[in-house]
């Protein structure tokens, strides 16, 4: 049994989350200049608002706003899940671990928001 969360980064859902930050970082890192203040600017901002929605909600005393921030989360898991596609499809470099990384943190967060939800 893993002791309870003191801060969001206890968090496994927000430490993969944050990988995953990382991840798009480098992969956009890549993209062609042309792409900076479209795809590679939204992109960015997407998989940043996975890991800040976790870590926002994380701090609300309400479980329905814990849960409200962690679906906020997991609309830009989707949001990401297509930008993963567009990049695939324009031909930019994109690794295939990506896809796996998006996965499991929208897995993390739906467990996670079920766990909250079943607590009430």
């Amino acid at each position: 049994m893993r002791e309870p969360a003191k801060t969001f980064e206890d968090l496994l859902v927000w430490q993969k989350a944050h990988s995953f930050v990382i991840a798009v970082y480098h992969i956009t890192a890549t993209f062609p200049k042309h792409e900076l203040y479209g795809l590679t600017s939204q992109f960015r901002r997407a998989a940043v608002s996975i890991a800040a929605n976790i870590a926002e909600g994380f701090r609300k005393r309400s479980d329905l706003d814990k849960v409200r921030f962690f679906n906020i989360a997991q609309g830009s898991v989707e949001e990401c899940r297509y930008y993963l596609i567009l990049s695939k499809d324009l031909g930019y470099d994109v690794p295939l671990d990506a896809n796996p990384l998006l996965n499991e943190v929208s897995k993390l967060l739906g467990a996670y928001s079920r766990s909250i939800q079943k607590s009430e």
